[in-house]
């Protein structure tokens, strides 16, 4: 099958989990084109119109499959080929966006949201179109590793306590200064920030660190939760998104209240006494080969309608 996949170009690099689920859907048998849009503000992405829809005239493809709701809306603006649309959270909890991601449902042959708490009642979508699907995560990229091995290469001290935040400091929904507050309540906990990393340097952060911290506001389905669990790496969570579903089932990690004292209470005993989880035996039902397979009969299912 010939799948065409459209993302923002706006930032230095497409999303990784958008590359890896390319890659993943290629080592499946298909053939993938990517189109990066480039541009904001509804102007913006109109004058994307005629260069994708060139590129669809020269490509033929099957399928088209957006990336947020945006670049979803913008896609269905072409009608010769029909477009799945995966909403990521950003383009749903955002109430500026949510109008243009619920016009894109309306209009999308299929919808998928990575997580069941971006379903809102309003959306009134056909039980037969959506589906709740998260991307998925690269097992052999995300490996368990000797934290000592990791913390080598990275040069932290191998009795360091450290934290790993969930995202870069200046995103205010990643909500830094209830990260930093919590870790203020413990002694000598370092929080490491995650920004501007490779991804080998990344996966090395998740075997380096004690624990993983997410204090964000809002979320999808984190890829930096996946990524850590993959890596046996302990996750301490406010309730947002499918976390909670995720430690559930993977048994790796905690959810707390978002407040600095019980942030704090629930990481201190993988700071006191390094622990490494299990998860990674639970994380097949996340492997980015499990969900690309899903995806294909995704495709499958539309292309034939």
């Amino acid at each position: 099958m010939k799948i065409l996949i459209v993302a923002s170009g706006n930032h230095e690099h497409v999303a990784p989990f958008v590359t890896e689920q390319m890659e993943a859907l290629r080592e499946a048998g298909n053939t993938v084109f990517l189109y990066t849009v480039h541009g904001h503000g509804p102007l913006g992405y109109l004058n994307n119109l005629w260069p994708l829809k060139a590129l669809i005239r020269k490509f033929s493809p099957d399928v088209v499959h957006a990336h947020y709701g945006l670049c979803g809306l913008f896609c269905t603006l072409q009608r010769e080929v029909p477009v799945v649309v995966t909403y990521h959270g950003s383009d749903i909890n955002s109430r500026c966006i949510r109008p243009l991601s619920r016009l894109a449902m309306r209009r999308a042959a299929y919808n998928i949201f990575v997580s069941e708490s971006l379903i809102r009642p309003d959306f009134k979508i056909q039980k037969s179109k959506f589906r709740i699907l998260p991307c998925g995560v690269d097992l052999d990229k995300f490996s368990p590793i000797q934290r000592e091995e990791s913390r080598a290469q990275l040069g932290l001290l191998p009795q360091g306590r450290y934290v790993l935040f969930s995202g870069a400091f200046s995103n205010g929904v990643k909500n830094a200064p209830l990260a930093q507050a919590a870790c203020d309540l413990l002694p000598e906990a370092a929080l490491l920030e995650l920004h501007n990393r490779s991804r080998e340097e990344v996966a090395l952060l998740m075997n380096a660190a004690d624990v993983l911290l997410v204090t964000s506001r809002h979320e999808g389905s984190p890829q930096v939760v996946k990524e850590a669990l993959a890596c046996n790496l302990p996750v301490v969570s406010t309730n947002v998104g499918d976390i909670a579903t995720m430690l559930s089932t993977t048994q790796g990690g905690t959810i707390a209240n978002p407040t600095p004292q019980d942030l704090a209470a629930a990481m201190e005993p993988f700071l006191n006494t390094p622990q490494r989880t299990h998860a990674r035996e639970r994380m097949d039902i996340y492997s980015i080969t499990h969900i690309a397979s899903q995806l294909c009969s995704i495709y499958n299912t539309i292309h034939h309608e």
